[in-house]
């Protein structure tokens, strides 16, 4: 099994020693690296309720309980002011602490695990001399025993970690450039690759099949990030309009809400074009998942501008709560709205998805080259779950949608976490297809 050569790929990165870079030797350096660390989307998971960039706190749920990220500012204390270049390449790319403990791999460092040497120094640069230090202590991460023994990480590395090192990341040609951002900084993987029994990422590399074959994030199913071909999803998007999703958030084929909206803010809106159409192109040379799937003709739109409609239809509730912006042939008006028809997160196995935007909204991120920052209202205090069981159902069963009908009681689960998370809970991006 080619996981198995984690232990070994491991080990010869640790041999490799890096030349000890002293803080405060080179301005440009650390600007490289603030770049970096936006190619990474440190920040995201780095700022926790206080809002104060890297001094971390975040919960990230697990299936054993949330894992809280470190403080990774420069405070010698409560951060990594104190860890070497070597220390700090350890934990980014083994995830082995200074004091030798094992980070849990919430922190991706089986994905970071192919970053090179140039751009780690560049990194530690940046975060020494470039992120303030804020001397505040993370909240700590209690697992239930056996998950508390940390270094039972260790075992989880040696039979799942990345069996390689990733491309070159001074590639000029946009393919491989895109692969070494999206398999390693970018750790796409980590939500768009499904996960085994031990909730390893079953494939690192766009070689495996499985790679961004879509995944599970909560309760949310996350869409094939695989482009080649044909079909629906992103097989049927121009490597120019995955580069302006990554840019905006938003393209005429859909837009993203959730875990994604945060993706693009801290990450992909703030790279240069080059490295956007970069990540495009070796998506796009990834072969789709999924064979294309028929589209059936369908009369949603002769329905719905009957004369005459059930007013306890799905049809009567999409009218009334949805049509005025997404109109009667579910095609929306794009970027602002985005389409219903062939929609990825529509046809989902998995309703939770659309039953959350439904109940919670979903806002559109405000990017630089967009700066419009549109919302979708939430209709949790307007309809009720047997009327979101109705209306999501004829939804995802028109214009040319192919989902199962959705409960009553589906809703009440969704609505019952909603209620809990008060919050627009995460998830991948919505694709659509033409």
């Amino acid at each position: 099994m080619k996981h198995l050569l984690a232990l070994s790929t491991l080990a010869a990165l640790a041999a490799a020693p890096i030349a000890h870079a002293a803080p405060n030797a080179d301005p440009a350096l650390a600007e490289r690296g603030s770049y970096i660390a936006k190619l990474g989307d440190c920040v995201a998971c780095h700022t926790g309720p206080s809002n104060q960039p890297y001094a971390g706190g975040r919960a990230v749920p697990s299936p054993f309980g949330d894992i809280y990220s470190s403080n990774i500012t420069s405070d010698p204390k409560f951060g990594i002011g104190d860890y070497s270049l070597d220390e700090f390449s350890r934990a980014v790319r083994e995830g082995v602490r200074k004091d030798g403990s094992r980070l849990y791999p919430a922190m991706p460092y089986p994905s970071y695990a192919n970053i090179s040497d140039d751009d780690i120094k560049a990194l530690y640069s940046y975060f020494m001399n470039g992120v303030h230090p804020v001397p505040v202590k993370a909240p700590e991460t209690k697992l239930a025993w056996p998950f508390s023994m940390r270094w039972g990480v260790g075992l989880w590395d040696w039979a799942f970690g990345p069996g390689k090192v990733g491309p070159d990341a001074n590639a000029t040609d946009p393919v491989t450039r895109g692969k070494y951002l999206v398999e390693g900084l970018g750790h796409c993987g980590s939500c768009h690759t499904p996960r085994g029994f031990a909730f390893q990422e079953k494939a690192y590399h766009g070689d495996d099949p499985l790679f961004l074959s879509g995944g599970k994030l909560g309760a949310w199913e996350t869409p094939s990030l695989r482009a080649g071909g044909s079909g629906p999803g992103l097989p049927s998007w121009s490597q120019e309009e995955i580069a302006q999703l990554l840019a905006t958030g938003r393209n005429a084929r859909g837009a993203v809400v959730g875990e994604m909206k945060l993706v693009i803010e801290h990450s992909t809106s703030l790279l240069t074009d080059e490295d956007n159409l970069a990540i495009a192109a070796y998506l796009k040379s990834l072969p789709a998942s999924k064979a294309p799937r028929p589209t059936p003709a369908s009369d949603a739109a002769q329905r719905l501008t009957a004369a005459k409609v059930d007013v306890n239809s799905g049809e009567r509730l999409y009218l009334d709560n949805c049509s005025a912006c997404h109109f009667v042939d579910g095609k929306g008006a794009p970027p602002a709205f985005p389409p219903l028809a062939n929609n990825t997160l529509v046809n989902a196995e998995d309703p939770a998805g659309m039953i959350n935007v439904i109940l919670a909204g979903a806002r559109l991120p405000s990017t630089p080259k967009l700066e419009s920052d549109l919302a979708m209202p939430n209709f949790d205090w307007r309809l009720s779950d047997d009327e979101v069981a109705k209306l999501a159902t004829f939804v995802r069963s028109s214009w040319g949608n192919q989902a199962p009908a959705v409960k009553a009681d589906q809703v009440a689960k969704v609505r019952e976490r909603v209620v809990k998370e008060n919050r627009e809970p995460s998830s991948g991006p919505v694709f659509t297809d033409p």
